[in-house]
């Protein structure tokens, strides 16, 4: 009688120990999922952290650009243009569009630059052409960190064990910030 006694407290002691070991082992996986998580956002605050010290600088190398060649009211208009719209953006895809036309009006205003010599050695924009190129530099680097993150974080929701459920969590794929191949090609500037 003892002996059977013994049994089944053993057999509930290992049952007890593996529903606790199974609980354990799930806290850890979500707390692990839920640490990529913060981590794709943490990774996102700093490229959108970046987009806005690049936004923040803009309208002072357009002032400087404007002082010598007002003329170019269009190039200066697509700058406002596409700065508003990265400002207002509110997903990963808007974004990364919104950043392709900041580049491609940027890429004009530095066309227009070559057009006036006397700009070009203007200590003002010097400085800032300086630091629109560390800024940009920095995006490049913060945009790394982020889809670096990103493809850490689906990995593992979508690798067995968490792929069980991360969904059930909410857990599901994050964008990746990627520039689209037409933003690549060069921009052509026609000032007939």
């Amino acid at each position: 009688m003892a002996s059977k006694t013994t049994t089944v407290l053993i057999a509930l002691g290992v049952i007890v120990l593996l529903v606790i070991g199974g609980i354990g082992w799930y806290i850890g996986q979500r707390n692990s999922l839920i640490a990529l998580d913060e981590s794709v956002n943490g990774a996102w605050s700093e490229v959108d952290n970046q987009l806005q010290r690049r936004s923040d600088l803009i309208p002072n190398l357009v002032s400087t650009v404007r002082g010598f060649a007002s003329q170019e009211q269009q190039v200066f208009s697509d700058i406002a243009n596409a700065r508003a719209r990265l400002a207002g953006a509110q997903t990963v895809s808007e974004t990364a569009e919104s950043y392709q036309q900041m580049e491609s009006a940027l890429s004009r205003l530095l066309v227009v630059v070559e057009a006036y010599p006397e700009l070009r050695s203007n200590q003002n924009f010097l400085r800032l052409q300086d630091e629109l190129a560390g800024t940009e530099n920095r995006v490049a680097v913060a945009r790394q960190r982020y889809n670096n993150a990103v493809q850490t974080y689906n990995s593992r929701i979508r690798m067995f064990p968490a792929s069980m459920f991360a969904g059930s969590l909410g857990m599901n794929a994050r964008e990746y910030f990627e520039v689209d191949e037409g933003a690549r090609a060069v921009p052509e500037v026609n000032f007939n």
